[in-house]
């Protein structure tokens, strides 16, 4: 009798188990914006400069979703060696934004591609020590900004694309990373 009580109580258990975990899974949305956004924590010493409108004639590294834009995205995916000087290396993208490095000109790319309030944002981390810089893009979505910096060409840098709350001067998830990509362009 004992044993009888003991396997209905287990069953039991497990059915509730698997109850809530039917109640409480969501799926997560592929193409949609997260539920609330998760804040990311920068160092306090990370510069933050606000892109600006490419100059014209200047080639779009890939189209932004509305833009119709043609660019350089299978230049940026098959990028062996010493890539043309105007292929933009290390393409990143998360909801929201995308970015890419542009070695001719150590040019930074932000691309937003979400309407949702906030702008897109390009994190650049080097493997020298160099402190940490992010590129905002503040034009709106469907457009490109650039940030023009300078980084020692024997080293590389690391892209991270995340979302930026200029009313609150936080950073958010979803976010991505691109590999290392070296500041010459050479792989």
């Amino acid at each position: 009798m004992r044993e009888n009580w003991r396997s209905k109580l287990s069953v039991l258990a497990g059915a509730s188990a698997l109850a809530l975990a039917a109640v409480t899974a969501t799926p997560a949305l592929a193409d949609g914006a997260p539920e609330a956004p998760l804040e990311v924590q920068l160092p306090a010493d990370v510069s933050i400069a606000e892109g600006v409108t490419p100059e014209p004639g200047l080639e779009i590294p890939f189209p932004v979703d509305g833009t119709g834009t043609t660019g350089a995205l299978d230049a940026v995916l098959s990028a062996k060696a010493a890539p043309p000087s105007s292929t933009c290396l290390g393409a990143t993208a998360a909801y929201g934004s995308t970015g890419c490095f542009q070695h001719n000109g150590d040019i930074v790319w932000a691309g937003d591609t979400k309407k949702d309030g906030m702008s897109a944002a390009v994190g650049v981390y080097t493997d020298y020590g160099r402190a940490e810089a992010v590129c905002v893009n503040k034009l709106g979505v469907s457009t490109w900004a650039t940030c023009d910096k300078d980084y020692r060409e024997t080293g590389n840098v690391r892209l991270r694309a995340l979302r930026y709350d200029g009313d609150t001067g936080k950073f958010y998830q979803p976010e991505a990373w691109s590999g290392w990509i070296p500041v010459d362009g050479t792989y």
